[in-house]
């Protein structure tokens, strides 16, 4: 391990729409009729949404993150770069991660000018992770699922080819050719900014970023299966030469914080079960096209009953994913003992959850800022100390 790098705090914002009609489909199902969409309710919910980000900037958070999804309620950002680029104007301190717009899913050379055109007007505060995209983009986009990985890996040599070899350049692959490799603008910072790869455990993945040095991380995936992916990444990352460190592992929790525990579960438990049980919900076929999953991987998938569904519980929900509610004490105890045991010193913090309503999502990203990151930064200092020697 290198030196110790200090704790980041990140705050995620899905942007969701929750549907006011109870009893009907939501999430993540690419077929609900848009007709449902309210453009006054929406007007509505990206003010509150973004205020929050920028509350989250005033309160010391070290970094805001965004991402993209299409088609769905589960998000209202089908380009996250709209909103960063919101965010570089309205906000000063905080890093920018946008996570992000599938690169398999664009022109590469304009994600490269629009990325660098957001690190130009944060000042060099951008940080990009690059999702190869759920199975749910690639029903709503004209590409192939088949050659997913391959647009993807050919994607990402064109955009750090255009921010790292001067201008005009050729490329000639597959699937993309240039003969004026030519970006303007170029990134603030030098060579580029900071790179994460984005995923949820497949092997390739994994492999893929560590081989090129980036760093990685996973959603939505059980700590156990997570803690082996890290250990995989690492062990790649050295055989390849590179040396991660504890910033190239981002986990993420969901939290909610309160005078008690029992408040916290109060206020914050069904917003919780809400996000899992309809926006986070999707069915098989729609998470992975035909070609999106190598077939090997996909057997192995059917042969497990991966993808079934499956009842969503309390008690499954907290035993396997990050979850964490209660006072500030219990709270960053939880966080503190996920960073020392996933070896990671930045962590993703989902504060606004499913359909939580902005005074509960203000109420809990100011009491984790005031209360809870203190009291980690407290608790983990010198067991990261120890482990980064």
């Amino acid at each position: 391990m290198s030196k110790l790098q200090p704790l980041q705090f990140y705050f995620m914002h899905f942007m969701p729409y929750p549907d006011v009609a109870p009893g009907r489909p939501q999430g993540q199902w690419v077929d609900i009729p848009n007709r449902r969409f309210d453009p006054k309710i929406g007007h509505k919910l990206y003010k509150e949404y973004i205020d929050e980000l920028v509350l989250a900037d005033k309160l010391g958070y070290d970094g805001l993150v965004v991402n993209e999804h299409h088609a769905t309620f589960y998000s209202l950002m089908p380009s996250c770069s709209v909103i960063a680029g919101a965010l570089a104007m309205l906000t000063e301190r905080a890093k920018i991660c946008v996570f992000g717009t599938p690169i398999a899913l664009t022109y590469p050379h304009r994600l490269a000018e629009e990325y660098a055109m957001l690190d130009v007007m944060s000042g060099g505060r951008l940080e990009c992770a690059f999702p190869l995209g759920t199975g749910m983009e690639y029903w709503v986009n004209p590409i192939n699922p088949s050659f997913s990985r391959e647009r993807f890996r050919e994607g990402m040599d064109i955009l750090m080819q255009a921010w790292t070899q001067p201008g005009p350049s050729r490329y000639e692959g597959e699937f993309y050719q240039y003969k004026y490799l030519n970006p303007f603008p170029l990134p603030y910072q030098k060579p580029h900014p900071k790179i994460y790869i984005v995923g949820s455990g497949t092997e390739e993945t994994v492999n893929y970023a560590a081989e090129k040095g980036y760093g990685y991380s996973q959603v939505f995936t059980p700590i156990a299966a997570q803690l082996k992916s890290f250990e995989n990444y690492r062990a790649t990352a050295t055989k390849n030469g590179h040396m991660p460190d504890f910033e190239s592992i981002i986990i993420s929790a969901m939290a909610f914080v309160a005078e008690t525990e029992e408040k916290a579960i109060e206020e914050g438990k069904d917003h919780i079960l809400f996000y899992f049980k309809n926006l986070l919900k999707t069915d098989s076929h729609l998470n992975s096209p035909p070609g999106y999953l190598p077939v090997d991987r996909l057997r192995k998938r059917l042969q497990s009953g991966a993808g079934q569904e499956t009842e969503v519980t309390w008690e499954g929900l907290t035993s396997v994913y990050r979850t964490a509610l209660g006072t500030p004490d219990q709270v960053a105890e939880r966080i503190a003992f996920w960073c020392e045991q996933a070896q990671s010193s930045k962590i993703i913090l989902h504060l606004h959850v499913g359909d939580m309503p902005h005074w509960k999502a203000v109420k809990n990203l100011t009491l984790f800022a005031e209360e809870v990151i203190p009291r980690v930064r407290k608790l983990t200092s010198s067991a990261l100390q120890v482990a980064a020697e």
